[in-house]
């Protein structure tokens, strides 16, 4: 059985091939490992191979298992990518390092309180639905421009980038040329984008962050 290091690495080498046949400069793709549903035991041996940048989804997970593994190992750069409530602020500013997925104006303003009572200032992403998907979380495209505006203008966050998901039913690339599209004419250079499936196609399109889970970990058990 191939194990979760091994994975890792052929994720590393895939990454370093996209880079170089889209043209991006060698180690301008981020691997973000997701690891949320994976308990500590699953994670340590990724840790131990010198992964060091992870995502999670939800704040009570995160909470219950990254704390004992900051205490093991330096580094630690933890990512939340799923949806957050703003009663979730203050454990989520308190545990995470960047924030993906602001996607609605109360959350910014939740969340900005939350960094100014910590004296913290995240990085920030803000999340955009580009298949406009009622069930799913995300700025519409069209509110973008006007959104990243008011994130930085009027509460103040620190907003490097933008991350999408697209619809699991369409082809990813067009969603990404969308991001990278809306992305540059708001001077946004970091663009968080592509996951097991699709990861090596978000490169092409410039993604600078990719969030790879099940290809690392092995397939998740939502039981």
């Amino acid at each position: 059985m191939v194990s979760a290091t091994e994975r890792l690495e052929e994720v590393k080498a895939d990454i370093r091939s996209s880079e170089t046949v889209y043209g991006s400069k060698e180690g301008a793709v981020t691997l973000i490992a997701v690891s949320k549903t994976y308990d500590a035991d699953v994670i340590r041996p990724v840790l131990a191979a010198g992964q060091r940048i992870f995502g999670e989804n939800r704040v009570q997970e995160a909470m219950g298992k990254w704390p004992a593994l900051r205490e093991e190992f330096d580094g630690i750069e933890l990512h939340l990518i799923g949806p957050l409530q703003s009663n979730k602020a203050k454990e989520a500013v308190a545990t995470f390092d960047v924030i993906q997925t602001i996607d609605r104006p109360k959350i910014a303003r939740a969340l900005k309180a939350e960094m100014d009572r910590q004296g913290r200032d995240l990085p920030c992403f803000i999340q955009v639905n580009t298949g406009e998907e009622a069930q799913k979380a995300g700025i519409a495209p069209r509110d973008v421009d006007a959104f990243v505006k008011d994130c930085r203008e009027e509460v103040g966050l620190n907003i490097v980038g933008l991350m999408c998901i697209p619809p699991v039913d369409e082809a990813p690339g067009e969603h990404f040329a969308l991001l990278q599209k809306v992305a540059g004419r708001n001077g946004l250079n970091q663009l968080s984008m592509g996951m097991s499936s699709d990861y090596k196609t978000a490169i092409g399109f410039g993604a600078t962050c990719v969030r790879v889970g099940s290809a690392i970990f092995g397939a998740r058990d939502y039981a």
